[in-house]
């Protein structure tokens, strides 16, 4: 489980599995719907080890000013090392999410990545990303929502039934509502007061061929699967509890790939320009 890596093993880790397959298709996304300006400032909010961030400052050109923020020290780390290897001069700031430490209006350009971000604190992560784009600055956040996860949570919640843990079901349906809509975040986003919200919605289909490949896959056990157990009273009740999770993908995948469907979603809108 994550609490056995260090910071440093779990940044690694998020950048050569991670970021390479789940952050992609993420990025991909923004990519797609998202033109950086030429020149200017950009913030990108939840970093990570900064290769996307790196890469729309390329497109962009040198004129265009990078600052990237992540709450992982290590994780900034390896994007300085990038960076210096593509001959770039972001600066890299560690902070949290719903705290930003920068003045109103300062950026042409926020994009913030939520992908593995908690959905409670969404709220406040986007209110930040408002405040300090500047007039007439598109604000981005992708991130994943409702009806994702839907195959591993019925796993889950038989698992807990077979062993006996039923008073921690209601964690499950915690779990699920807890991921917000479409609808949702554009309101969310209309509450700040931007502009032309618009957003974008697409599936994405994560497949292992059994439940020990699942369950040794870096962004299940290390990333998600912290989150989806944290509830359960201790570590051996949690490995159990993942051990009859492999068992029942064994079972119930009949020779198929066990497939980990999640709705990925991107909302865009603009700051109001002054008067």
């Amino acid at each position: 489980m994550a609490a056995n890596k260090s910071d440093k093993e779990l940044a690694f880790l998020q950048d050569l599995y991670v970021a390479t397959d789940w952050g992609e298709r993420f990025a991909e996304l923004i990519d797609e719907h998202v033109k950086p300006p030429k020149r200017g400032r950009m913030l990108y909010v939840a970093a990570g080890t900064g290769g996307h961030a790196l890469a729309m400052q390329e497109r962009a050109g040198d004129k265009l000013a990078l600052v990237c923020l992540d709450e992982s020290e290590e994780c900034l780390e390896l994007g300085r090392v990038k960076a210096m290897a593509v001959r770039s001069n972001p600066e890299f700031h560690r902070a949290q999410l719903e705290v930003l430490d920068f003045e109103d209006d300062e950026f042409d350009l926020v994009v913030g990545d939520a992908s593995l971000v908690a959905a409670e604190r969404l709220p406040e992560m986007l209110s930040e990303m408002a405040r300090v784009a500047a007039p007439g600055a598109t604000v981005a956040l992708s991130l994943v929502t409702a009806s994702s996860f839907g195959e591993f949570f019925s796993v889950y919640w038989e698992a807990l039934r077979n062993l006996g843990i039923e008073d921690h079901e209601h964690d499950i349906e915690s779990l699920i509502t807890e991921q917000p809509t479409v609808a949702a975040i554009e309101t969310m986003a209309t509450r700040e007061s931007l502009d032309n919200v618009t957003s974008w919605m697409q599936v994405e289909e994560f497949n292992y061929e059994s439940g020990e490949e699942f369950l040794n896959a870096p962004l299940i056990t290390d990333f998600l699967l912290t989150r989806w157990l944290e509830s359960l009273p201790e570590t051996e009740a949690q490995e159990r509890v993942a051990k009859e999770i492999a068992r029942i993908i064994d079972v119930e995948r009949q020779d198929m790939d066990f497939t980990l469907s999640v709705k990925i979603a991107l909302v865009v809108g603009r700051k109001p320009k002054e008067d």
